[in-house]
This record gives C-alpha cells, sequence and structure tokens, in this order.
C-alpha cells in the first residue's frame, strides 16, 4: 500500500467525469487499497479516486465504523435534510455549511463486483453524497450556503 498524493481544488482531474469500473483488476484492488491508506493518513472520512488522479467510479468512506468500498456507486433514495459544516481533503483549510439529506441509499459493487446496499443518516448520508458528487466532476463548494471559512488543520471534519 502507498499514501498517494491528493489533488487539490484547481487541478482539472477534480472537474471530470470518471469512467465506471468494468471489472477489478490487480491495479484496481492497489488503487482501492491505497486510497483507504490515504484517507485515513490524511485524517478523512472519505476519499474518492479522482482526489488521487484516477479517474474511476470508486469511492471508500470509513466514519468509524471501519471502511466502506464503494465501486459505481448509485445515490438510489434520500430523504430529509440535514445542514452542517463539511470539508473536503481537496480543498484543505476551508469549511462551509451545506445542506445534505439525512438519509441515504446506494446501490454500488464491492471488490469482488457483487452488488451491495449502502444505506446511512447524518455523517454517512453526506460522506456518500459528498464522495459520489466528486465522481461527476462536482465539488462540495457548489453547494455552500454563505462564504467558506478557514479551519485550523486540528478543528477539521475531514470530509
Amino acid at each position: 500500500m502507498a499514501i498517494r498524493k491528493i489533488r487539490i481544488m484547481g487541478d482539472g482531474v477534480l472537474t471530470k467525469k470518471c469512467k465506471e469500473v468494468k471489472e477489478v483488476t490487480p491495479r484496481i484492488r492497489q488503487l482501492i487499497d491505497d486510497m483507504i491508506e490515504t484517507m485515513y493518513e490524511e485524517m478523512g472520512v472519505g476519499l474518492a479516486a479522482p482526489q488521487v488522479g484516477v479517474l474511476k467510479r470508486i469511492v471508500v468512506i470509513d466514519v468509524g465504523e471501519g471502511p466502506i468500498i464503494m465501486i459505481n456507486p448509485e445515490i438510489i433514495e434520500t430523504s430529509g435534510e440535514q445542514c452542517g459544516s463539511e470539508g473536503c481533503l481537496s480543498l484543505p483549510g476551508k469549511m462551509g455549511q451545506v445542506t445534505r439529506p439525512n438519509y441515504v441509499k446506494a446501490k454500488a459493487y464491492n471488490e469482488e463486483m457483487e452488488e451491495i446496499i449502502v444505506e446511512g443518516e447524518e455523517l454517512l448520508a453526506r460522506a456518500i453524497c459528498h464522495e459520489c458528487e466528486h465522481l461527476d466532476g462536482i465539488m462540495f463548494v457548489e453547494h455552500v450556503e454563505g462564504e467558506l471559512y478557514d479551519v485550523a488543520p486540528a478543528e477539521e471534519e475531514e470530509l
């Protein structure tokens, strides 16, 4: 496993739509392992493949219950609403208020290319929405209500 360089807002790769994963090759498995290690190293709760420069539809998330790997994720149901501070490893030191669904249900594939359903509320719902949007070239700043604000690294709840 290896720590990968996180692309910072302004890098063109973050604005591109990612390609569907057709099969899990050894190279894809390595990417997933590296993404998880990078997410933990950077103290984030989620990471999408384009954030490490790879235009594949893969996200990893861990809100404290162990890593969730989602290949080709698709949000199929949402409900409720929550508004809270959101940040991104691709925009270090900045946060903003974003309204997201309070409940999200997504369909994806695991590392064996078996279909899985991931359901989450609150932080997990926020993370699923945030990371899935990266796969379509959308960053959270497009949803910020008001202004971005600076935060010290120790204060960030990176997402």
